[in-house]
């Protein structure tokens, strides 16, 4: 069986390898990309009403105290999303994560 050995930090992130993550564990200010919306229908209409599709590019912009609703940004427009909703929008991060 091969196995891939690493000898410092700095091969792992020469990899180019993904991180998914919930829209509500993104850094505030990152372009992140709509992966998927595991939600009901209605949900995802109203999320595609908004622009949040699969595929398109959003932008963290707030969050607020105490688990609180989020503020984005899609297509040049702010919207604001309750964190249940947005903990179901599934989205790829293009920074390496710091596990």
């Amino acid at each position: 069986m091969n196995e891939i050995k690493f000898n410092d930090s700095d091969q792992i992130s020469k990899i180019g390898k993904t991180l998914i993550k919930c829209l509500t564990l993104c850094q505030k200010n990152e372009d992140v990309i709509v992966l998927s919306v595991n939600s009901g229908m209605k949900a995802k209409n109203h999320l595609a009403n908004l622009g949040i599709v699969p595929g398109s590019i959003i932008k963290k912009k707030k969050e607020a105290p105490l688990r609180g609703p989020l503020e984005i940004e899609v297509k040049g427009s702010k919207i604001v999303i309750g964190r249940g909703i947005a903990s179901k929008i599934l989205v790829n991060c293009n920074k390496e994560c710091n596990i």
